[in-house]
């Protein structure tokens, strides 16, 4: 009995080969069909259902990896383009076998497998021989294949003809799991992380796929993202941040203090974090969800309530310590990655130099050898002339094929790039603490005032976290007195201070008389003004920081994407920040897997910018949104009180307004208005 074959690298092979098909067909056209129907055939005896695949040999005594091979080269010898890959280049003793199984025919392979499904093929194509090719697919491709085992320069015209085909990319995209695949003794399983040959050729320890520059929340989140999808699970990644917190790896305690950064992540944010096995861990840890919200004016003459059953959700938020996402998603990139430690490198970035547009696509055109090119570069240097290379503050050097800029809104991967950026700073700034309460606080508050706003977000138990928006000598006052004198002035901006309670008029029931036949009826709508509890106390630091607006004018370059407040900050008045960077960190890890799974290079402008194209739009538009109401809210004048006051009642009577600021909130759309 032959020893087992690797479920993990037979899995590998499948899922390679049916993304290949999947992406040729969907290129159409009939050569990219019958690519597909290739890619097809191969993956279904590779998947081993008919084959004996758990016991090495199928029915007729064949070794596995044997009968893969032996389909490799029939369903290659029938397409003279695939035959190259399939054929000549795809598996190792290829060639040695390929004389013996040409003239197989159709019947004779369809009785050897006689259970084959169709779950990868695009359509049933009828068995043609190498002799009824056209022309054009039959000798010029064959003869093209024998160019390319040619010494150069007609291997590299070759190689240069096939590169602008879009088969090419395809194509290439399987080799290296097959490869992998068809070298691995039986038994013997692939280790997780474990760089693709490229070409031949094995890349060195300092080469990497991804260079996530900032460990933070969203740089840690692209890692876990990439890390958990199946097309890019094998990518090299690598995480540079000095931040010692990146040693952490267990729960941390619900019975601790609450620190007092925390961020309100919205549902579209925890669906991301389901989808990459992060929120498992999150609900391990201090969290708290919240169903209701309630937002008014100091000048008593509006509020709005929101609650989640407006939308028929379970939950409008979650609040979750900042420290406690980047733990979960730590705990979950250790479930991934085995050697974790190996990816994050706790040092500094120095320098990045990006590959000179001289040289960028002419790696890609060469053999590779140890010998030099007539230019007297080596293989190495012509593979690394297309890599961003990135010196470290340790002295280390690193080349990567894409680096993504996650390092905050002073980021130096941006700066470096000479990517500009437009924005201005507010005449404010926030002060974060975390309060108690008597007793638990299950809704989420916010009080305009004419300094700015103030929002008292529940944490769990009887616990809240602040966040108070002000002028910074108001900021630097309130920040040096004596706990008992902030907690006072905490209370006063949430009860009485600066004006009354809004109380129920007759302009209330004539607005609600006026817009109840408009939709279904919010939940919210009939829901009276609350006072919000009391503070008793400050259990954690005051801290204190400078608001502002940036918007950075590009994303993306060639070898490079940012993400996060590397690409935009807003106003922290909606809790958005975060969220918008978690976007980011799901739209950029999608746009990589996509080009994976075609063979395209993932630090292409082109690819690339799919990802800018999906995020700017949906980012300047909460940007826009967030710095209006800052604006509006700023200003102490009349005229402009009696509209905010309209703008208060319409949210709250108008159920069609109030669930689509809901639903825009929470991340259900991208744009605020009506869809």
């Amino acid at each position: 009995m032959m020893q087992t074959t690797s479920a993990r690298v037979r899995e590998d092979l499948v899922d390679s080969l049916g993304s290949g098909a999947r992406a040729l067909d969907s290129f159409g056209g009939d050569d990219h069909h019958d690519g597909a129907d290739v890619f097809g055939e191969v993956a279904e005896v590779a998947g081993g259902s008919s084959y004996g695949a758990d016991d090495g040999q199928d029915s007729g005594g064949k070794g596995y990896m044997e009968r893969v091979r032996e389909t490799v080269l029939v369903e290659g010898e029938s397409h003279g383009f695939f035959s190259f890959y399939l054929g000549s280049r795809w598996l190792p003793g290829s060639r040695r076998q390929k004389q013996s199984h040409r003239t197989m025919n159709s019947s004779s392979r369809h009785t050897a497998a006689p259970h084959r499904t169709d779950r990868f093929r695009s359509r049933r194509r009828t068995q043609t021989t190498p002799a009824e090719l056209a022309p054009s697919q039959g000798q010029g491709l064959f003869s093209l294949r024998r160019s390319l085992m040619a010494p150069t320069p007609a291997r590299a015209a070759a190689h240069s003809l096939l590169r602008r085909t879009r088969c090419y990319a395809a194509a290439n995209r399987i080799r290296p799991a097959a490869r992998d695949f068809s070298s691995a003794p039986a038994g013997a399983t692939k280790p997780q992380g474990a760089p693709a040959n490229v070409a031949g050729v094995k890349p060195r320890d300092d080469e990497l796929d991804v260079a996530i520059v900032g460990g933070g929340m969203v740089g840690l989140a692209v890692a876990c993202a990439l890390s958990n999808m199946p097309l890019t699970k094998h990518l090299r990644v690598a995480i540079i941040d000095s931040n010692p917190a990146l040693k952490s790896r267990g729960y941390l305690k619900k019975d601790g203090v609450p620190d007092s950064r925390v961020s309100t992540v919205t549902p579209a944010t925890i669906s991301f974090f389901r989808d990459i096995g992060a929120w498992e861990h999150i609900l391990q840890q201090r969290h708290a969800f919240f169903g209701k919200m309630q937002v008014w004016d100091y000048t008593g003459l509006g509020y709005t309530r929101y609650n989640a059953r407006d939308v028929c959700k379970e939950y409008l938020g979650c609040v979750v310590e900042n420290k406690v996402l980047c733990n979960s998603l730590l705990l979950r990139l250790q479930e991934q990655k085995e050697d974790i430690e190996k990816m994050i490198y706790p040092t500094r970035l120095v320098s990045l130099a990006f590959p000179s547009k001289s040289r960028q696509g002419t790696a890609g055109l060469k053999s590779p050898s140890t010998e030099a090119d007539s230019t007297g570069h080596t293989s190495e240097a012509l593979r690394r002339s297309n890599l961003v290379k990135l010196d470290l503050s340790d002295g280390q050097t690193l080349y990567s094929k894409l680096v993504i800029g996650a390092d905050g809104s002073k980021s130096n991967v941006r700066q470096t790039a000479g990517i500009k950026t437009s924005g201005w700073s507010y005449p404010q700034s926030a002060i974060i603490c975390t309060v108690e309460h008597i007793a638990e606080n299950d809704c989420a508050w916010q009080r305009f005032l004419p300094s700015g706003p103030i929002a008292l977000l529940p944490i769990g138990a009887n616990f809240s976290n602040i966040v108070w928006t002000m002028s910074p000598e108001e900021a630097s006052r309130h920040k040096s007195t004596s706990p008992e004198d902030f907690v006072k002035s905490v209370n006063h901006a949430l009860d009485f201070g600066h004006g009354p309670h809004p109380n129920s008029s007759s302009l209330d029931r004539y607005m609600e008389r006026l817009f109840s036949g408009i939709g279904d009826t919010a939940a919210s709508t009939k829901e009276c003004f609350e006072v919000p509890p009391k503070a008793i106390g400050l259990i954690s630091d005051r801290m204190a920081f400078p608001l502002s607006l940036m918007h950075s004018h590009d994303y993306v370059s060639k070898g490079l994407a940012l993400v996060g407040d590397a690409a935009h900050t807003v106003h922290p008045l909606a809790g958005q920040g975060v969220n918008l960077g978690f976007g980011d960190a799901a739209a950029l890890a999608n746009v990589i897997s996509e080009g994976v799974s075609v063979g395209a290079d993932i630090g292409d402008l082109s690819l690339l910018s799919r990802y800018e194209k999906d995020r700017k739009a949906a980012n300047v538009a909460m940007a826009a949104v967030l710095d209006g109401f800052q604006k509006m809210y700023s200003v102490d004048f009349g005229p402009l009180n009696v509209l905010r006051a309209a703008a208060f009642h319409g949210a709250q009577f108008i159920s069609p307004l109030k669930k689509n600021i809901i639903s825009y909130a929470m991340g259900d759309r991208k744009s605020p208005l009506f869809s």
